[in-house]
């Protein structure tokens, strides 16, 4: 595959990790968020997806290392299964930065406020921007 569908690609992939990371938060908002009264377990679901984004370090340092290696493979024989690898280790930390929209979409049950909520949410989104592939990469 060429560089520009390799690329193509994996902004798709990117997109539908946004879909799927912010998607049961904004449904669980909106569906069963009204009438809901904070209850005890907010607070700690609240920490606890703030604690889940230090669980996506370990994830972004593979995905830096899965570029920088795309990088070097450029113009070999080897670009193809460094662009897929590149796909696969993105998928996989992406999933695990997604983490505090899945937890605060759960805290929306224990009717935890709609502050934390947007701020878990953006939280997960500049995680996720982080995983955008840079547009150097590739360009000839």
């Amino acid at each position: 595959m060429s560089r520009l569908v390799q690329r193509r690609r994996l902004a798709g992939q990117w997109w539908g990790l946004l879909a799927v990371s912010l998607a049961p938060l904004l449904i669980s908002f909106e569906l069963f968020s009204a009438g809901r009264q904070p209850g005890s377990l907010t607070m700690p679901l609240f920490i606890l997806a703030l604690l889940s984004l230090f669980l996506s370090l370990r994830g972004f340092n593979a995905y830096k290392h899965a570029l920088i290696a795309c990088e070097k493979a450029l113009g070999t024989p080897e670009e193809d299964s460094a662009w897929q690898q590149l796909g696969r280790v993105r998928a996989k930390s992406a999933l695990i930065a997604a983490l505090p929209a899945w937890l605060a979409a759960v805290a929306v049950f224990a009717g935890l406020e709609a502050v934390p909520l947007i701020l878990l949410g953006c939280a997960t989104l500049l995680m996720l921007y982080l995983y955008r592939i840079p547009r150097r990469l590739g360009r000839a």
